[in-house]
């Protein structure tokens, strides 16, 4: 058996509402569902949008650092600072690819320039274009596998070592004059960390 329970008297200087009108009534429910409605679209869409931007960082990511050879490009800033490697301006046809362990990272980088980028490249690492070897191909064949890299096209080729001191790298550098104008300089940096 149930026990009714009383009903509290309204207070008596409050005054009585009138019954709601069942306009009234359906405005207040459709605003009440819409309510409910961006509470939870809102949050909802934001989680779909975030999702798909996070997935496509991810695919830009994985096909950067799954590269496995020359990407056309330029290097970023901190890949040229860290292996200074100071690709001039102009410089055309851009090529790089990095590869790193716990024994040696590399920096592969390939362009071409004109007379005066050639001679600020090598002025940045403080050598002249009459100090390069003739017929020197400085980049041995193990980086020459990985980056591709022939060196059995039209010459002239001419080349020199940048040697440093740890923990700076070290760079090989090969030249094509085979068009003066134009020079294709391939640089491998190589650093221990």
């Amino acid at each position: 058996m149930t026990a009714s329970l009383p009903h509290q008297a309204a207070p008596p200087d409050e005054p009585s509402r009138p019954p709601e009108n069942p306009r009234h009534k359906a405005e207040r429910r459709a605003i009440t569902l819409l309510i409910i409605g961006l509470l939870i679209g809102v949050p909802a869409g934001y989680l779909v949008i975030s999702a798909n931007q996070s997935r496509d960082s991810g695919k830009d990511k994985e096909a950067k650092y799954s590269a496995t050879g020359l990407t056309a490009g330029w290097p970023s800033k901190v890949q040229r600072r860290l292996y200074q490697v100071n690709v001039p301006h102009p410089a055309d046809h851009i090529a790089y690819y990095e590869t790193n362990n716990w024994k040696t990272s590399r920096l592969y980088v390939m362009f071409s320039t004109n007379q005066a980028g050639l001679d600020s490249f090598l002025a940045a690492m403080g050598v002249r274009e009459d100090q390069l070897k003739k017929d020197h191909i400085t980049i041995g064949a193990r980086d020459r596998k990985i980056s591709g890299w022939t060196f059995d096209g039209p010459g002239p080729w001419s080349g020199f070592t940048h040697k440093q001191k740890n923990p700076s790298p070290t760079q090989d550098v090969v030249v094509n004059t085979s068009d003066p104008k134009n020079p294709v300089l391939y640089v491998v940096s190589r650093t221990v960390p």
